[in-house]
């Protein structure tokens, strides 16, 4: 690939003989300008590999134009050459303190101007070489970056799966409380990363779950105080058993597990936080979790309409969840009837596909005169 020379100066002939000389080994590709604004105008069109331009011209001297020349993307490294006859030290230094990288004499016979032409020429394919090289490893790390995540989200639906192996009754909860806690992160207006960490790692809210005692998660009657002081265990487990991970989305899980069954008013467990303590993930995940427990069927219950459930998210916003949440739960309300019918097709990337369904039956084991129809379950 040819190197291509940028030549600005005011003078045709000057320019005429800088192209017939730049470009007289075939090497160089010269595009010509005699007014520096123009030039400018192309070189954010274009990328140059080396820029040759005079000091005296109109409307704007060689500085000037080196000065905002090196403002623009792709010219912060190129060499940039000024062509003239003040070699004064005061233009030297103004030169070099813009951004020029060496000096031509305007004397187009000079060898010395041969032999620093050839050095700019030489210097600028190597520029190139070295940029092409570097957005080349760019690219690399990119996609290494882009298959770490893709591996993550696979650790993240896997462990997921590991709960709904020991509790899978109720269908897809833990997929359709990713799906409904992006809705609220996103209303909420949080970045659009932390949106998408929320959605992964929402899967992970139950996964203390998995130490839980099957006599205890499996049993169909009541429990009695001891059994449900064992079953409220899992918020804590599940965050010991992501703790002090390197990986941010396991951490983000970490705080999910922890955090979803504490309560705005400071009435719920483990840790009896309220209000903004509550880790904003988890505020999320609590409104989305509960929700989806109260709309599908349990062993103990029926589901509950969507109308009623909307009911008690309101009722209960400033008390249980954060109202915040609830707001931006709601304003989508349209999204959440799709999600709840399992109309909404799953944005997962692959592994939903592969690890699809992952559940949990998420049973606490509410005592029995709770266990109505409209009783609440404790997801």
């Amino acid at each position: 690939m040819l190197t291509q020379a940028l030549l600005v100066d005011d003078s045709r002939s000057v320019l005429n003989f800088l192209k017939r000389h730049i470009e007289a080994e075939g090497l160089v590709e010269a595009t010509t300008f005699l007014d520096p604004v123009q030039a400018l105008a192309c070189a954010r069109e274009r990328v140059f590999d080396l820029v040759l331009v005079d000091y005296e011209m109109p409307h704007m001297d060689g500085i000037s134009f080196i000065r905002t020349l090196r403002t623009l993307p792709g010219c912060v490294d190129i060499p940039i050459a000024m062509i003239t006859s003040r070699q004064t030290d005061d233009v030297k230094m103004e030169a070099l303190q813009a951004g020029a990288t060496d000096f031509l004499p305007k004397q187009p016979q000079s060898v010395e101007m041969t032999v620093r032409l050839r050095n700019l020429i030489q210097l600028g394919a190597a520029v190139r070489k070295l940029n092409d090289r570097a957005a080349h490893l760019a690219s690399e790390v990119a996609a290494a970056i882009r298959k770490l995540g893709e591996r993550e989200e696979e650790i993240i639906l896997r462990l997921a799966l590991a709960v709904e192996y020991r509790d899978n009754d109720t269908g897809e909860h833990t997929l359709r409380v990713a799906r409904y806690s992006r809705i609220i992160a996103e209303q909420l207006g949080l970045p659009a990363r932390l949106c998408r960490d929320i959605y992964l790692a929402a899967p992970l809210h139950d996964v203390g779950k998995v130490a839980i005692p099957d006599n205890i998660l499996l049993k169909p009657g009541r429990l009695t105080d001891e059994e449900m002081a064992v079953i409220r265990t899992h918020a804590t487990i599940g965050e010991r058993i992501l703790a002090d991970s390197s990986c941010e989305l396991i951490q983000l899980g970490a705080q999910i597990a922890a955090g979803h069954h504490e309560r705005w008013d400071g009435a719920g467990y483990p840790n009896g936080l309220k209000t903004d303590e509550i880790p904003v993930a988890a505020r999320v995940v609590a409104v989305a979790d509960v929700f989806d427990a109260l709309t599908t069927r349990r062993p103990y219950k029926e589901p509950m309409p969507l109308e009623a459930a909307r009911n008690y998210l309101v009722e209960n916003q400033g008390r249980q969840f954060d109202p915040a949440c609830v707001e931006a739960f709601l304003s989508r309300w349209n999204e959440v009837m799709e999600i709840a019918a399992g109309q909404q097709a799953t944005p997962f990337q692959k592994t939903e596909a592969t690890l699809a369904p992952v559940m949990e039956r998420a049973v606490e084991g509410r005592p029995a005169e709770d266990r109505s129809p409209q009783a609440v379950p404790a997801a």
